[in-house]
């Protein structure tokens, strides 16, 4: 095919460079050079030509065998990719079963855990409550015991004033000229013998109030604690304080 360009090419070239003949469009070009470019242009083309109709020829079976081996390649893609969509979809849902029972046997431990914190800390504060009660009540018998003993004593101060004034009334009810001295006295002594009295109810009632309030303190002290401790089980901030307090 080089050849037929090449000899088409010199013919142009000397029809270009050929002498024209005035006034026509014509021109004298060398016949024998001509002749022999034309015998070359012949001899090549068809030898080209049969080339060209071999690859006309086989055009459609070039065409149909690339067609057929790009199906083939498409259905081997396609169920390469179905393969490969199957294994995974079947791997996602492995993956899904493991998680929702990983997170199942989380939500149980935590659920378990969360119980024994509430059964401990219920303890805790049954025992913290028990432990308030019994002193309250020790706290409140000795109170009582103290407030009565007082009582008591106060009494005796004053039955013992009231006896000894009545007695010295009594003394001095026979001297005429002190009667009314013994009198006044007699009064003075027993308003000492009630001062008294209301002197020692006092300091058993500041006493008593002393104790009720160091108990009210120990209970609110108790309450605070298992408040916290409540606070945090809610939360999840860790063992309650009371817990630590507790194992100290």
């Amino acid at each position: 095919m080089y050849r037929v360009f090449e000899a088409l090419d010199e013919l142009v070239a000397i029809v270009e460079e050929a002498r024209g003949i005035p006034p026509t469009r014509s021109c004298i070009v060398p016949r024998g050079d001509v002749l022999e470019l034309l015998d070359d242009v012949r001899d090549a083309l068809p030898g080209e030509l049969d080339d060209a109709q071999d690859v006309l020829d086989h055009r459609d079976k070039i065409v149909s065998d690339a067609r057929a081996s790009a199906e083939t390649t498409v259905s081997g893609a396609n169920q390469q990719a179905e393969h490969a969509i199957g294994s995974a979809r079947a791997e996602a849902d492995r993956i899904l079963a493991d998680a929702k029972a990983h997170a199942d046997r989380m939500v149980a431990e935590a659920s378990a855990h969360a119980d024994h914190l509430v059964a401990t800390a219920q303890l805790e504060a049954d025992r913290v409550v028990a432990d308030g009660n019994a002193e309250y009540e020790e706290a409140t018998g000795r109170a009582r015991v103290e407030s009565e003993r007082m009582i008591e004593a106060g009494k005796a101060t004053y039955e013992r004033a009231v006896a000894d004034g009545l007695a010295e009334q009594e003394r001095l009810v026979s001297q005429t000229e002190v009667v009314r001295a013994a009198h006044a006295e007699s009064a003075k002594v027993i308003d000492a013998a009630h001062a008294e009295a209301d002197r020692l109810r006092e300091e058993c009632d500041h006493y008593v109030d002393g104790r009720l309030a160091d108990f009210e303190e120990t209970l609110s002290s108790a309450l605070r604690t298992v408040g916290r401790g409540r606070h945090q089980l809610r939360t999840g901030a860790g063992a309650p304080d009371y817990v630590t307090e507790h194992r100290r």
